[in-house]
This record gives C-alpha cells, sequence and structure tokens, in this order.
C-alpha cells in the first residue's frame, strides 16, 4: 500500500470517528496507535503510547496553556470583561458607533486575558449587545460587530491557540508572540475602520448615544485599574524580558486571583466551578496535543508527509498557488471545528510542506491562526455566528452573517497582505533577534 493510500485511510477513519461524536483528540489517538501497529506491531505501539503522552506531560512550555486559561477563569469571575465594556462605552458611546468601537476594544483586551474565542464572544454578547439594541444599534451590526471582534483575540499575546502551535511544531513561543504584534494591531485597526465605514454609509445601523459627563465617566475608568495592572504586568515583563512566558502565564494567574478574591468575588462555589470549568479546558487540549502528537507519529513512519510533497511537486503547482489552496482548506475546516482542533489535526500534514516551500514556521503560525478565527465567523457554519445566535435567538443567524461581512473583508485584506509581504510578521522577531 502507498504512503498516500495509507494516509488517506487514517483521514477516512479519523473523520468517520468524529462524525460518530468521539472527540477529537481520543480519535487521533485512536487512528494513531492503530496506524502505527499496523505498520510495526502492537508492542511499538504501545510503547510510543507510552513515551508521547509522557513527554508532553512533562512539558515545561505546555504547562503555560492552564495557567493562561486559570487567569481567565479568575479575570472572568472577578467581573473584568463588563467592567471593560463600560469603561470603554462611557467614553466612547456618544459617538457614532462608539459602542462597536466598546465592543471591538474592550474585546481586544478581555480576549487577551481569557484565552478563548467562544468565550470572549459569548462574555460580550451577554454585556455589550442588550445596551447596543437599547440604544438603538441595528441588530445585524451589533452581532457582526461582537462576532468579529470574539475572533480578534487569537492574535493578541497570550493566545492558547499560538502556544499550542509552537508546542506541536517545536518553534520559539516568544518568537510568535511577538510575529503577531504588527498582524495584530493591523487587524484591530482594520476593524475599527470598518466600524466607521459602516456607520458612516448606515447611520441609523448606529445612533449617537447621549454624551456622559466627566464625572460619571472616571468612576467607570478607575475600576478597569485592576485589568490595566494585570496587562502591564503580562505584556512589560513578557516583551522587556523581566518574565519567560511561562513566568508570566504564573504572574497573570496569581494577579488575576488576587484582584478577584480583593474584589470579594471568590466564593467557595465560584473557584470550584473556575477550577473545574479551567481542569476540563485543559484536560480536552491535551487530549488533543497527545492524539495529534501520535497521529502525527503514524503519518510520518508511513512516509505520509514525503509522498504529499513528491504529489505536489508533480503537480507543478507554484508556492503561492499551494498556500491559496491550502487557506481554502483551513477556511473550510475552521468553520467546521474548533481552532485548535483545526490546526492540531492538519499540522503533521501541513507543516513539512510550509518548510519545503521555504516559508518560515513563524510566519505560517501567524496565518494559520489567522485563517482559522475567519473560518470561525464565516458562513455557512461559523462556530461563532452560533454562540451568538445561540444567546440572543431572536437575532438570525442571516443577521449575524450580513454583519459579520464587512468585518470579513478586512480579514480577508489582512491575510491577503500577510501572505503577499511575509515581513509584515516577520520583520519584528528579526528587528528584535538583533
Amino acid at each position: 500500500m502507498t504512503p498516500l493510500m495509507i494516509g488517506m485511510l487514517g483521514i477516512v477513519a479519523l473523520f468517520t470517528l468524529i462524525l460518530l461524536q468521539v472527540p477529537v483528540g481520543i480519535s487521533m489517538l485512536i487512528v494513531g496507535v492503530t496506524g502505527y501497529a499496523a505498520q510495526t506491531g502492537w508492542a511499538p505501539a504501545l510503547a510510543m503510547l507510552a513515551s508521547q503522552p509522557s513527554g508532553l506531560l512533562s512539558s515545561v512550555d505546555l504547562a503555560t496553556v492552564p495557567l493562561f486559561l486559570l487567569m481567565g477563569t479568575f479575570a472572568t469571575a472577578a467581573g473584568f470583561s463588563t467592567e471593560i465594556y463600560n469603561a470603554a462605552a462611557a467614553v466612547l458611546g456618544h459617538r457614532r458607533g462608539g459602542l462597536a468601537y466598546a465592543t471591538a476594544a474592550g474585546s481586544a483586551v478581555f480576549g487577551a486575558i481569557c484565552g478563548s474565542t467562544a468565550a470572549t464572544a459569548a462574555t460580550f454578547t451577554k454585556a455589550a449587545l442588550p445596551e447596543m439594541l437599547k440604544r438603538g444599534y441595528a441588530p445585524s451590526f451589533a452581532a457582526g460587530t461582537i462576532a468579529a471582534a470574539g475572533a480578534l483575540k487569537a492574535l493578541i499575546p497570550p493566545s492558547v491557540a499560538m502556544i499550542l502551535y509552537c508546542i506541536a511544531t517545536k518553534t520559539f513561543i516568544f518568537d510568535l508572540f511577538i510575529a503577531a504584534v504588527i498582524p495584530a494591531a493591523l487587524t484591530i485597526a482594520l476593524n475599527l475602520l470598518t466600524i466607521t465605514v459602516v456607520t458612516r454609509m448606515a447611520p441609523s445601523a448606529a445612533p449617537v448615544s447621549e454624551r456622559m459627563p466627566w464625572s460619571e465617566r472616571w468612576p467607570l475608568v478607575r475600576r478597569t485599574l485592576p485589568v490595566m495592572i494585570l496587562l502591564v504586568a503580562v505584556f512589560v515583563g513578557l516583551y522587556s524580558g523581566i518574565f519567560t512566558v511561562n513566568e508570566a502565564a504564573s504572574v497573570a494567574a496569581v494577579l488575576a486571583f488576587v484582584f478577584a478574591a480583593l474584589r470579594g468575588r471568590l466564593s467557595a462555589s465560584a473557584v470550584w466551578r473556575g477550577m473545574r470549568d479551567c481542569a476540563a479546558a485543559t484536560a480536552m487540549i491535551y487530549t488533543i496535543i497527545i492524539g495529534s502528537t501520535i497521529f502525527g507519529a503514524f503519518l510520518t513512519l508511513a512516509q505520509v508527509p514525503e509522498a504529499l510533497i513528491k504529489l505536489l511537486e508533480g503537480a507543478h503547482l507554484s508556492g503561492p498557488a499551494i498556500i491559496v489552496l491550502l487557506l481554502v482548506i483551513y477556511l473550510i475546516l475552521g468553520s467546521v471545528f474548533d481552532e485548535i482542533a483545526a490546526m492540531l489535526i492538519t499540522l503533521p500534514f501541513v507543516l513539512p510542506i510550509i518548510m519545503q516551500l521555504g516559508y518560515d514556521p513563524i510566519w505560517w503560525g501567524v496565518v494559520n491562526v489567522v485563517i482559522l478565527e475567519i473560518g470561525m465567523i464565516h458562513p455557512p457554519l461559523g462556530l461563532i455566528a452560533f454562540v451568538i445566535h445561540g444567546m440572543a435567538p431572536k437575532i438570525s443567524l442571516t443577521q449575524i452573517y450580513r454583519g459579520v461581512f464587512p468585518f470579513l473583508i478586512a480579514d480577508f485584506l489582512v491575510l491577503a497582505l500577510l501572505v503577499l509581504f511575509p515581513m509584515l510578521a516577520l520583520w519584528l522577531p528579526k528587528v528584535m533577534a538583533h
């Protein structure tokens, strides 16, 4: 049997198990171990099953994931999301589209300390959507803003998706964080520009609110001081070299816990619920990573990546054409799977191709995160659209997709710029290296 046939059988088996509701990580683990055993026997396969998870579980880099998830848990318990939004709305609410700007800014800040796209979108659907609708915002524009803003967070360090990409590809986490700075700034700027254009073209979509006096604004702004301290501690410590990524995650988790405790938000039930949710998310991520590693070992043993590279070389496709083809595949996967699952399922196939084409894995990490986040808001599926619709069923999926459309144009523009000009992601790491 040829390597490509082995790979195809593995993929078919994997997606069959996923369609049968077997968790993604377990599906990859089953297919990986079985495929490995079919080629070498069960003794080597079971030895690999013992060695691979133990190596991953002892990884110091992987320990950053539960720490950042814990930070997000305590930040949510402390009520940071509502306070960030209230402060931004107080400062910007009297401007045309002000609440949309506040939602975009608040989601970017909260997403950076929360670490979950779906959680960020759900939080701001609860905090921002009622306020926007109450002040006369068009439902499609309000929901579209929240969906697009929720997807911003994956590019803003500390991003769990970027950390897992680095662990899976054995690249330096800090390099990818640095590489994401300019693309993240560009994405935020274009999303804000999109709000400006939409509200100028359709003023009725975002009525102007009454200006709040500064005597009422300052108390709301001051309440965000703990959030600012947390962000400054993480970003300044991380980018100045005071902290490693692991230390930054530890400091962030402790600070979030302290602020939540000082506000009296950490009841025994809240702590238990938060720890339980954090443990469940961590277990899910670890299972997916272990499954992805074992699935990758099976594909490597079968020489599937090498066969794919030879197939693409025989097709005489140019490097950019292959990149576009991969992006289309990722767009489809991103609309069906969680971004972490979609990324880790495909990396064993895709990364060798990227490397063979001569592209930088750090650049591909940024592109990978961008395209998967687009997939999460792109019709006809889009996980984030379903999250918002589930929490606000009075707003139809059609309305949400209509509201998301202008932001998709902005996101595709960012993606095109990254593909055409890789130095947008690679320039800053090279400067920092010198």
